[in-house]
């Protein structure tokens, strides 16, 4: 059996990377063009959906101009575009146009680089960024620089140096939106402007970025065919690599391992030209090991074009950058497949020198409009938007017909993959006094651990305690002391990545899940849905070895954040009675970025399909259910009234099924 504590703090990751070698195994490159080009509409497809890209039909991009600076052979145009038209106004996009002097003789139309930032504190204004604006400006290409949503001068406050990952962007998962999708649609909306310059060939066009910049370039330009020649900068590697390492949220995409790895999405860019270059000295996820494993695959999907020239991988001796000798390498591949000169080797960059940060900002200090809409307030716009599909039961029939389907899908999101039946997993049982644990192998590589304790000889139930901060913080909790003095017996699970069995630094600022939530999205099966199948093997478990085939009536007790765990757990579990939680969130909508707690609760896309948790409690009635303390989506507490409000669908629900008796709503004045 596996071993207890610390020592199991890999096992997850383990499970997690084998789950994705088992996915991909066996995935063969194509043979012929024909093959490839039926597999690229499905994987555009695919990859469409799992990042929310907006499927609509875009129109002209307003455009307005702030202000102007000449400089050195060029001038910058500060502009903000128009790129998402929302119910609250528009969302923009703060852009820096770098414009080369040309004679008035010689005014052809040039070519065009989009330029996107990474992780950089200042953004598009970042010196690194600015360097290889000004450098291709100068070697006579038309730049634009834009700033990410939720990044640079888009951030929930002016000042530069904000990041819009962890629990910022978290607020767009259930929306089904990511912001990997946003960027995208920016960035397309970005080409769209760019071919309204009267300046430029709209037919030679470009992107390069480094880092999240990087990530930015590889999907625009694997999902948009006008950017004609693509360069990432120390963002290639393959997905199998980004298990195991703390990314932004801006890198994920969910289930794409159940579809394609990075090879894949290279290949999407054939037969325009893609120029991939690493550092040698970078991350494991960006490496050059890991680099040419994806150029190996992309590169025969470029020979079936006849193309197996404009592929090209260039490892620099350096750390995470984009230094002088990376830009060199650029400045030729754009120059080769955006103006036909040259065999794409590096050009000598151009002298140059970047303007201090706050001098190349759009809005410079606080002249922001008013207007902004930052990324958790468009994220809200979503939720508010999918909700309206999401109505009250009129009658109790018109519920059931609606659970019935709620509750199937949920079904479908927490299986485990080869079903595995009661009893099928190693068990080991240890005793201790009274109490048993039971170490369960719930699914290949994943041991949970149920530590059971008696209750009083005419004990009403089994309680079980659940908490995503361990079973040792729920044995010490207030919830599990009270069911036992209640004469409950009682019930802890270890849960998968929680407590003791959570991987090494797990926490990225306030999420403290935060990678391997993100790994668990890398396969497809978000957090929750694990959890909900090692509590089903638990129950399973304690049915078989302690009750001996008989569970007692059960309580799911959902300590915080666990909240929404029992309640889908019950949902979709018969043999669940009722559920108490504690301290909980009654909603995953909000304006604000989310507060300290964990992200593994949340589930992509669920406000389109089972809708906000109001509904997920709503598939428990005319189960008993009771509320405690419950908070809203950033953790605050909430009086009766507003958690009434929140839960108006609940009550509706509980109302028809003829069980108001049955919600219990417990909050403070």
């Amino acid at each position: 059996m596996a071993e207890t504590g610390a020592a199991r703090s890999g096992e997850f990751l383990e499970f997690i990377r084998r789950s994705a070698r088992e996915l991909r195994n066996g995935e063969a490159i194509p043979k012929t063009l024909d093959h490839w080009k039926d597999l690229r509409k499905t994987l555009r497809k695919n990859l469409v959906q799992a990042i929310g890209l907006s499927t609509d039909k875009p129109g002209p991009v307003p455009v307005r101009k702030i202000r102007e600076q000449k400089r050195d052979g060029y001038r910058i145009e500060h502009l903000v575009l128009r790129t998402i038209r929302t119910g609250d106004g528009w969302i923009e996009m703060p852009a820096n146009a770098y414009v080369p002097e040309v004679s008035s003789g010689n005014a052809k139309r040039m070519p065009a680089v989009l330029c996107v930032h990474g992780h950089w504190s200042g953004a598009k204004q970042d010196p690194v960024v600015q360097s290889r604006c000004i450098g291709l400006a100068k070697l006579g290409f038309f730049v634009l620089a834009v700033d990410a949503f939720g990044a640079g001068e888009r951030g929930l406050k002016t000042g530069l140096g904000e990041y819009h990952g962890e629990m910022v962007a978290a607020t767009l998962w259930p929306t089904g939106t990511l912001l990997c999708g946003i960027q995208v649609w920016e960035n397309m909306r970005a080409v769209d402007y760019l071919q309204t310059r009267p300046e430029v060939d709209p037919g030679r066009l470009g992107v390069t970025g480094t880092s999240g910049g990087g990530n930015q370039t590889i999907y625009a330009g694997a999902l948009d065919e006008r950017l004609k020649c693509v360069v990432p900068v120390c963002s290639v590697g393959n997905y199998q690599a980004y298990l195991g390492a703390a990314c932004c949220m801006c890198e994920l995409v969910p289930g794409v391992l159940t579809f394609a790895d990075q090879w894949q999405v290279l290949g999407l860019v054939a037969p325009r030209a893609l120029m991939v270059i690493n550092a040698t000295r970078d991350a494991v996820q960006f490496s050059v090991r890991e680099a040419k494993k994806s150029i190996a695959g992309a590169r025969p999907v470029f020979e079936l074009y006849d193309r197996g020239n404009v592929i090209r991988h260039v490892p620099v001796n350096s750390g995470h950058a984009y230094n002088q000798p990376m830009r060199e390498a650029m400045y030729g591949w754009m120059t080769r497949h955006l103006k036909g000169i040259g065999d794409g080797s590096p050009i000598p960059e151009p002298k140059l020198q970047p303007d201090e940060r706050e001098a190349v900002r759009v809005w410079p200090k606080s002249s922001r409009p008013r207007t902004h809409i930052s990324l958790p307030q468009y994220a809200r716009q979503l939720a508010v938007e999918a909700m309206k599909k999401q109505v009250e039961p009129v009658h109790a029939e018109h519920w059931e017909s609606e659970a019935e389907w709620r509750v199937a899908h949920l079904k479908r999101l927490c299986r485990v993959p080869g079903e595995i039946g009661a009893g099928d997993g190693k068990v080991q049982v240890t005793k201790s006094g009274k109490s048993v644990a039971l170490q369960l192998e719930v699914e290949p590589g994943i041991t949970v651990t149920t530590r059971w304790h008696p209750g009083g000889e005419s004990s009403p139930g089994l309680a079980l305690v659940l908490d995503l901060d361990g079973a040792m913080s729920a044995v010490k909790s207030t919830e599990y002391t009270e069911a036992l003095k209640a004469g409950w017996d009682v019930a802890v699970v270890e849960l998968r990545a929680t407590g003791a069995l959570a991987p090494k630094g797990n926490r990225v600022r306030r999420a403290v899940d935060h990678n391997s939530s993100q790994w668990a999205m890398w396969i497809g099966r978000p957090l929750i849905t694990q959890w909900v199948s090692d509590i089903h093997r638990a129950l399973d478990g304690l049915g078989k070895l302690i009750y001996k085939g008989r569970l007692p009536k059960v309580r799911a007790v959902g300590r915080g954040g666990a909240g929404p765990l029992a309640v889908v757990a019950t949902a979709i579990d018969s043999r669940i009675g009722e559920v108490h939680t504690h301290g909980a969130p009654v909603s995953v909508i909000t304006d604000q970025p989310y507060g300290d707690g964990p992200i593994g609760t949340l589930i992509p896309g669920s406000l389109k399909t089972v809708g906000d948790l109001p509904q997920w409690m709503s598939l428990l009635a005319p189960r008993p259910l009771r509320v405690v303390n419950p908070v809203t989506a950033g953790g605050k507490p909430l009086g009766a009234d507003a958690a009434r409000r929140e839960l108006k669908h609940t009550l509706a629900t509980y109302r028809v099924m003829k069980a108001e008796k049955s919600l219990e709503i417990e909050a403070g004045s």
